[in-house]
């Protein structure tokens, strides 16, 4: 440890620290927008060079959703089940904004950590010794930067339960000791942060009575499992695998691609599976500028660079496995980009990424079960301008637990139709300046059109068949006039309502320059908050193709008057910034959780009601270490555990392994970790 003072860390466009958008997404907010289309504005289209060749809503199947005690030892869906006249009052004395180098929960709570990078999950591979670590013990190890999580009960007496973790980057300066640059780094080293990315699953045992959990202990887990970049097979599903945009040298079939990377946030599936989204995986490649030319522009789109060899701030991949430079195998970027499943209960299944769902920088996933029994996925595409998605299965769900049911249902994602949205504003143009001043009627609202891209085989865009709509679903919003969004990230289905909430996160380059000006959907220029949209299709029917949308929660200081509650007394409000998970307990409350505070303090878990007259009362619940965001949440089914992942704290400019900014969990050196929150009475949490 140093003794001279550390100074203050430089954020990043997004509100992050700039080594957080250096690891985390290759410093997106330093590059060109990728979206340089005049949506929605209708103008001019991106020119692209192509080859031509959850959750179960209760009304529809509650019954399927089981708890922690009671429930049968098969997959179940885990979230919390809606509770009939359940009051949704937040009951919490919220926590204040804070700098404190630990998890801070409201009085009446207790926090402890779960799980931590490097903790061994596979049997005979040791605990995480930073100064002899190896690819094959991670690959043993909890990863690193977890992310997504989710708890699905095991058994029948709610003491055991199945944790399912993303892995999302690495930040190798909190990783090596001695770490000088990702170009001095040892081939060894790099492996070791490949296998540091990827998935986790991990058997949980309840501690005692309580809320608390712990790594299950004992005999062999046989459901814990590590999935890697070094060689985790996978399968491509849908109209487009095997075909020829997907076929490498390695796997000229074009169906079977190794590992999943920058894994964000997920969802889960009524039938017992998690969904995983790959996000940034632009900044594993190099090569781009020697890509073909045709797949250039589409590189471009994603944020992949086509000017330089090797971008700044590469991570080198290509040093241990050629296929991640392009000049050399230029599909393999095509790979990445997907939503993955992941069947936790079968430790041998292999995962798949559904190409019907589309290729881009997924957020995550989730679903409901609609009133005709149609399978719904809201996805969001995690960046500056890009858009909101909806998948609808061709084929439908079936309730229950049988084996034949579980069959089918596996097969839902693999099908179907996939559409983005365009909104519309309510109000004058001229009351939309871009300062977040509220409208005329009193709320930032309008209606909005699902935009049908792709049936099955049959494509709906203009010059782009089905296959090149979903590798390249993004120029196919561009193409038909999606709305630009400010990062939209996690977007949540309400088990009471059926309305759908997406958090968007921020877009500093709102109305800057000649970016896209404010609209009333990202009603404030320079964005640096965000905010929460709220959607209701037309008839409360998740397949419809119409919606009303509003914004309940403009975020910020709610003494900032660009700042709106769902019209609740702003002086009873906690302040938020950077929404980026959201979730729901069974009473329906909104919980959400932040990335990148830009108000001074560290990032946190908040919660609200959203239908009655607590609605919009903002309350603060948790806060993370310093450098770290709040990623999760996670809601157990009995209500009696939140957990939270804590992701990259520490991660401030200057910090090094040994030399850190924040020494939570153990006193040493920051490590990411999933925490489980508990109430100390063993009531309900929240409420």
């Amino acid at each position: 440890m140093t003794d001279q003072p550390r100074l203050l860390p430089m954020l990043g466009h997004s509100g992050r620290d700039a080594k957080t958008c250096l690891y985390r997404c290759g410093n997106a907010c330093d590059h060109p927008v990728p979206n340089e289309s005049a949506n929605p504005y209708l103008g001019d289209v991106v020119n692209v060079a192509m080859s031509r060749r959850g959750v179960v809503r209760a009304s529809a199947v509650g019954a399927l959703v089981l708890g922690f005690g009671g429930a049968a030892a098969v997959p179940a869906a885990a979230a919390p089940a809606p509770v009939p006249g359940k009051k949704g009052n937040l009951t919490f004395k919220p926590i204040p904004p804070n700098e404190i180098d630990s998890v801070i929960v409201p009085n009446g709570y207790d926090n402890a950590v779960v799980i931590r990078w490097g903790d061994p999950i596979l049997p005979g591979v040791p605990g995480l010794d930073v100064h002899h670590q190896t690819a094959e013990r991670q690959q043993g190890q909890f990863g690193y930067n977890n992310d997504f999580l989710a708890v699905f009960p095991l058994g029948r007496d709610g003491r055991r339960a199945l944790l399912v973790a993303n892995h999302e980057y690495t930040n190798e300066e909190l990783m090596f000791p001695g770490f000088t640059s990702l170009d001095a780094l040892t081939v060894e080293q790099v492996r070791v942060a490949m296998a540091a990315h990827g998935m986790s699953v991990v058997e949980l045992e309840r501690v005692g009575a309580t809320g608390q959990w712990r790594p299950a202990g004992g005999r062999t887990r046989p459901y814990n499992r590590r999935i890697t970049m070094l060689d985790t097979p996978f399968r491509f599903t849908g109209p487009a695998a095997g075909t020829p945009l997907l076929r490498t040298a390695a796997d000229p079939q074009g169906t079977t691609p190794i590992g999943t990377l920058n894994n964000c946030s997920g969802g889960l599936t009524p039938w017992g599976t998690a969904l995983s989204g790959e996000e940034n995986f632009n900044q594993y490649f190099v090569g781009g500028n020697e890509a073909p030319a045709e797949l250039k522009p589409t590189l471009a789109r994603y944020g992949i660079s086509t000017t330089a060899r090797v971008p700044a701030g590469s991570r080198r991949w290509d040093r241990a496995q050629e296929r991640f430079d392009l000049a050399k195998h230029p599909n393999e970027a095509h790979r990445f980009g997907w939503i993955v499943e992941v069947d936790p209960f079968d430790p041998r299944s292999r995962p798949r990424k559904h190409t019907a769902l589309g290729r881009f920088k997924h957020e995550g996933a989730n679903v409901i079960v609609a009133k005709n029994g149609k399978v719904v996925a809201y996805m969001g595409d995690d960046e500056r301008f890009d858009y909101l998605y909806k998948f609808v299965s061709d084929k439908t769900f079936r309730p229950g637990n049988s084996e034949s049911a579980r069959r089918h249902n596996l097969t839902l994602l693999e099908s179907g139709t996939l559409y983005v949205a365009k909104v519309t504003g309510d109000s004058p143009p001229a009351e939309i300046d871009g300062s977040g001043k509220l409208p005329s009627d009193g709320l930032f609202d309008g209606t909005g059109q699902w935009i049908k891209l792709v049936s099955g085989e049959r494509s709906y865009v203009p010059g782009m068949t089905a296959v090149e709509v979903l590798i390249y679903a993004r120029i196919a919003g561009d193409r038909v006039g999606a709305t630009k969004m400010d990062r939209p990230e996690d977007v949540q289905p309400s088990l009471h309502t059926g309305k759908i909430y997406a958090a968007m996160t921020n877009n500093t380059n709102r109305g800057v320059g000649t970016n896209a000006p404010a609209d009333e959907a990202n009603p404030r220029t320079a964005n640096k908050h965000g905010q929460i949209l709220e959607i209701v299709e037309r008839g409360g029917d998740n397949t419809a193709e119409t919606f009303t949308w509003s914004l309940p929660i403009v975020c910020g200081d709610p003494a900032d008057p660009a700042t709106f509650f769902a019209g609740y007394d702003k002086a009873a409000v906690s302040p938020i910034s950077c929404p980026d998970n959201v979730a729901f307990d069974g009473a329906g409350n909104l919980w959400i959780s932040t990335d990148g505070n830009q108000l001074g303090s560290n990032d946190g878990l908040f919660a609200t009601a959203i239908e009655g007259p607590e609605r919009g009362h903002l309350k603060q619940f948790l806060t993370v270490p310093p450098g770290a965001e709040t990623c999760g949440p996670f809601i157990t089914t009995d209500e009696r555990s939140v957990f939270v992942a804590v992701q990259h704290p520490g991660e401030i400019t200057g910090a090094t392994m040994d030399d850190p900014a924040s020494t939570w969990p153990d006193g040493d050196f920051a490590k990411p970790a999933v925490v489980v929150t508990w109430r100390l009475d063993g009531g309900p949490v929240g409420s």
